[in-house]
C-alpha cells in the first residue's frame, strides 16, 4: 500500500507537469480557452476519487498488507492543518457559532475556479479519503478488469438503475490499458467529456511520459493506437478518432444513445447504482441500505432564523433529497442550539421582566430581544450573571420550574421555525444540544478512562497528533463545551445510529473546529473498524449587492421570514408584468408566485460553487435570461405545452415510446439534444461524490438551453399551410418527454417545485 501511495506521489508530479506544459501551448493564449482548459481540468479532478476507493478496495483483499487501525488513524492525522483556537473564554461563547458563522466571511474570496480545485480542502472523510485528495491526482488505478472501482462498476446499469455513459467509458478504456500495459498498474485512465467531440481519452501522453522515463521511448500517438487497438468490443463506440499529441476522440453510437432515451422513457429516472460508496454494502445484504445521518441548518432556540440559516438549509435539504433518490437511508438532523449558558442568562432575565414566564413565552420577536437584553446584562451585571449562573445549575439539574419554561420557549421557537421550513418544503427533525446531555457525561466518563484528556489549568483538554490546540472538554467550573457536545454527537451517531456516512453541512469559518472533533472520534477509537465517511460540507457567505455581508437598510441581519416575503412580492410582480394573472386561475396564480420566488432563491444558492461567496440579487434572479430558476422553470413550462397542443397525454406518449423507431441521426439537433439527456446519470453521481450542488444546476442550464436550439429549429407539431392537415413528429415529441422528466426530477433534487403551466 506504501508503494502504492509512493507512486501516486511520482505520478501527481508527472502530471502538474503535463497541466503546466498544457497551459503554455500557444493555443491557449487567450482568455477563453483558458478557461476551457480550467473546466476540463475540473472534469478530471472527478476521477481522482477512484484511486482512493481502488486503494480502498485493495486494503479489503490483502489485509495482511495493511498496517493496524490506529498506525493508519495516526497518518491520517498528521496530514491535518494545525488548528488555532481561542481561549477558554471563547469556548465558553462558541456554542452560538454554528449557527451565526453563516454570516462571516470567510477567509478570502475565491472565484468557482479557484474553489474547484480547493474544494477537498473543506470536506474531511474517514476512511476512504485522505490527503491525497487534497492533492487533486488525476489518474486512475485498478488491479483487474473485474475489480472494477465504485465509479465503475455497475455504470451499465440494470432494471433498478440508470446507465453512467462516462463511467462505463472509464471501464472500457481502463481495461485497454490494463491489457495493452500490463507491467504497469498505476498507469492513468483519464476520460473527460470533449468539447469537439462527445468524450476523450487523454492517457496517451502521460503514459508515453511515464514509459519513456522508465527507459522505454514511445511516441505519444502510437500509445494511443496501442490503447484503441485493445478496446474491448462494445454497442457504446460509435466512431473513434485521434488527435493532437495522443488524444482519443469517442463519438458515441446513435443507436446507443436512441436506446437509452427509449428506456428513460419507458422506465423513468432511474438513479444510478452508487450505494456501495460507505458501509460495507457488499455484506449487508441486498436489502440493507447504507445510512447517512446529515446535520443541517441549526438554528437557536429564542431567536428568529435569518439569511446566515439559508446556506445550510437549503445546501443540506438537497443532498438529502440526492441521497434519499439514490435510495440511501437518510436521517436529517436539526442539531438546535436549545441549552446552556444562555437559557440561564434568558431565564434569570424574564424572572425579572416577564412574571408569566412559568405559564407561558413571550412571542419569538420579544423572545429575541429579551435575549439581546439578558446578554447585555450578564456582560455588565455580576449579581445578574450570578443568578445566571444559578439558573443553568437549576436547568441542568431539571428543576421542574425551570425545565417547564424552557420548554415553553423552545415550543415557541419551533412554531417559528416550522413556517419557514413548511415554505420551503423542508423535511427535518429536531434534536438540540439537550438531547446529548447524558451523553457528554458518558463521554467524558470514557475519554477519561482511555486516559485521552489531560488536566491544563483546571480544564480537562484532550490533544490531538498534529493539532496545536486542544479539545476542551470540561472547563474550569465542571461545566462542557461545544467540543463536548460535538464529540457526543458524533459518537452518538456512529454508535447508535450506525451511521455509514455523516455530513455536517455547516459554514467553511467551522472547518479547523470539525477537522478536531474527527480526528478526536478516530483517537477515542468510535470510527475503528467501520467504513465510514464523514464531511464537511462548508460554505460561504451571503452577500448583499455591495459585496458587503447581506443586512437589511438599518444594518441589521435580515430575518430569513422577510426575505421569503420580499420574493413572493417580487415573484408575483413579474408575473403580472407578463398578465399572467389573466392567463392561469387563481388557483395556477399563487401555485406560480410560490414555485418562481422560493426556486429563485434555492437555485441561486445551489447554482453557486458553495466554496464561494455570493451575491444575493432577486432581480438578476427572476431574470428569465441565463443560468436562472426562472428561466429553467419557463424551459419546463414550454415543453409541456408542447404535449398540450398535441393534444397528446403521457400515457399515450409511453405507449408510442415502445414500437416507434427512434433514429435522431436523422437531425443534428435532436441527437445534440439526445446525448444532453443521458449524461444525467454520471452528474448525479459526481455530485454525489463532491457534494457540490452546482454540477447538476450546470447541467440543467446546459440542458434547458440545448433544448431551446433544438425547439427553435426542429418543429414537433407542423400544420400544412394549404391542407390545415396537423402532423405530429412523435419522435421530437418523445425527446421533449424525456428532457421534461429529466429536468423534473433536477427539480425535484433541488427541492423546486415546477410548473406544468406558467
Amino acid at each position: 500500500m506504501d508503494e502504492a501511495l509512493q507512486r501516486l506521489k511520482q505520478q501527481e508530479d508527472e502530471v502538474k507537469e503535463l497541466e503546466t506544459q498544457l497551459f503554455s501551448r500557444p493555443e491557449f493564449n487567450d482568455n477563453r480557452k483558458i478557461e476551457e482548459l480550467r473546466a476540463e481540468n475540473e472534469k478530471l479532478n472527478y476521477r481522482a476519487n477512484i484511486l482512493i476507493r481502488n486503494i480502498e478496495e485493495l486494503k479489503k483483499q490483502q489485509p495482511q498488507a495493511i498496517s493496524t487501525g490506529a498506525k493508519h488513524d495516526d497518518n491520517k492525522d498528521k496530514k491535518q492543518p494545525s488548528q488555532t483556537k481561542s481561549n477558554e473564554k471563547k469556548q465558553d461563547d462558541s456554542k452560538n457559532n454554528k449557527q451565526q458563522s453563516q454570516t462571516k466571511s470567510t477567509e478570502k474570496k475565491q472565484d468557482d475556479s479557484k474553489t474547484n480545485k480547493q474544494q477537498s480542502q473543506t470536506k474531511s472523510s474517514e476512511l476512504n479519503q485522505n490527503d491525497n485528495k487534497n492533492k487533486k491526482p488525476t489518474t486512475t488505478t485498478t488491479t483487474t478488469a473485474s475489480n472494477k472501482t465504485y465509479f465503475t462498476s455497475g455504470a451499465e446499469g440494470d432494471s433498478q438503475h440508470s446507465y453512467r455513459v462516462l463511467d462505463t467509458l472509464i471501464s472500457l478504456f481502463e481495461q485497454a490499458i490494463r491489457k495493452a500495459f500490463p507491467e504497469d498498474v498505476t498507469l492513468p485512465v483519464l476520460v473527460v467529456p470533449g468539447r469537439q467531440t462527445d468524450y476523450q481519452c487523454n492517457s496517451a501522453m502521460p503514459i508515453a511520459q511515464k514509459l519513456t522515463a522508465a527507459g522505454k521511448k514511445i511516441a505519444p500517438t502510437e500509445v494511443a493506437k496501442i490503447i484503441v487497438e485493445n478496446l474491448p468490443k462494445h454497442e457504446i463506440f460509435g466512431n473513434i478518432q485521434f488527435s493532437g499529441p495522443g488524444f482519443i476522440n469517442v463519438t458515441i453510437a446513435a443507436a446507443f444513445v436512441s436506446e437509452q432515451i427509449r428506456n428513460i422513457l419507458l422506465k423513468g429516472i432511474l438513479p444510478p447504482n452508487v450505494l456501495n460508496i460507505v458501509g460495507n454494502h457488499g455484506s449487508q445484504g441486498e436489502h440493507k441500505k447504507p445510512k447517512v445521518v446529515i446535520d443541517f441548518s441549526a438554528p437557536n432556540i429564542a431567536k428568529e432564523m435569518h439569511v446566515g440559516h439559508l446556506r445550510s438549509t437549503i445546501i443540506g435539504d438537497s443532498i438529502a433529497r440526492l441521497l434519499e433518490y439514490v435510495g440511501f437511508d437518510v436521517l436529517r438532523l436539526n442539531h438546535l442550539g436549545d441549552w446552556g449558558t444562555q437559557f440561564g442568562m434568558l431565564i434569570a432575565h424574564l424572572r425579572d421582566k416577564f412574571p408569566e414566564y412559568k405559564t407561558k413565552s413571550p412571542p419569538i420577536g420579544d423572545l429575541l430581544s429579551f435575549y439581546k437584553e439578558s446578554k447585555k446584562r450578564f456582560d455588565n451585571e455580576p449579581d445578574f450573571k450570578q443568578r445566571a449562573y444559578e439558573c443553568v445549575v437549576k436547568l441542568q439539574a431539571f428543576d421542574p420550574d425551570i425545565i417547564h419554561a424552557w420548554k415553553l420557549t423552545c415550543d415557541v421557537s419551533r412554531q417559528d421555525f416550522e413556517y419557514i421550513y413548511k415554505e420551503l418544503d423542508i423535511k427535518i427533525i429536531d434534536r438540540g444540544e439537550s438531547f446529548y446531555q447524558s451523553r457528554m457525561i458518558d463521554v467524558v466518563k470514557e475519554l477519561e478512562s482511555k486516559n485521552l484528556l489531560k488536566l491544563e489549568e483546571g480544564r480537562k483538554v484532550m490533544y490531538l497528533p498534529d493539532i496545536d490546540v486542544p479539545l476542551t472538554v470540561v472547563k474550569t467550573d465542571g461545566s462542557f463545551t461545544y467540543d463536548t457536545s460535538d464529540m457526543a454527537t458524533i459518537k452518538q451517531r456512529l454508535e447508535e445510529e450506525n451511521g455509514d456516512w455523516l455530513i455536517y453541512v455547516i459554514d467553511s469559518g467551522q472547518a479547523l473546529h470539525m477537522q478536531s472533533i474527527f480526528a478526536g472520534a478516530r483517537v477515542a477509537g468510535w470510527t475503528k473498524g467501520k467504513n465510514v465517511r464523514i464531511d464537511h460540507v462548508g460554505f460561504g457567505v451571503v452577500l448583499g449587492e455591495d459585496g458587503k455581508k447581506l443586512k437589511s437598510r438599518s444594518g441589521e441581519t435580515i430575518r430569513l421570514r422577510d426575505l421569503l416575503d420580499e420574493g413572493l412580492g417580487r415573484s408575483m410582480a413579474k408575473l403580472k408584468e407578463t398578465d399572467r394573472q389573466n392567463v392561469l386561475t387563481p388557483e395556477e396564480i399563487e401555485k406560480a408566485q410560490k414555485s418562481v420566488a422560493y426556486a429563485c432563491i434555492k437555485y441561486a444558492d445551489l447554482s453557486h460553487n458553495r466554496n464561494s461567496d455570493y451575491i444575493f440579487s432577486f432581480d438578476r434572479m427572476l431574470d428569465i435570461r441565463g443560468n436562472t430558476a426562472a428561466y429553467l422553470l419557463y424551459a419546463y413550462t414550454r415543453i409541456r405545452s408542447i404535449g398540450r397542443t398535441a393534444g397528446v397525454d403521457q400515457a399515450t406518449l409511453k405507449a408510442t415510446a415502445h414500437d416507434i423507431e427512434l433514429n435522431f441521426e436523422i437531425e443534428e439537433r435532436e441527437l445534440k439534444l439526445a446525448k444532453c439527456i443521458i449524461k444525467y446519470a454520471d452528474i448525479f453521481t459526481r455530485v454525489l461524490d463532491e457534494l457540490l450542488m452546482h454540477g447538476l444546476c450546470e447541467f440543467m442550464y446546459q440542458l434547458a438551453t440545448t433544448f431551446t436550439d433544438f425547439y427553435d429549429r426542429c418543429y414537433c407539431v407542423e400544420k400544412d399551410k394549404v391542407t390545415g392537415e396537423v402532423r405530429l413528429n412523435y419522435r421530437r415529441i418523445l425527446l421533449c418527454e424525456a428532457t421534461a422528466n429529466v429536468l423534473k426530477q433536477c427539480f425535484e433534487i433541488l427541492g423546486i417545485q415546477p410548473l406544468e403551466r406558467m
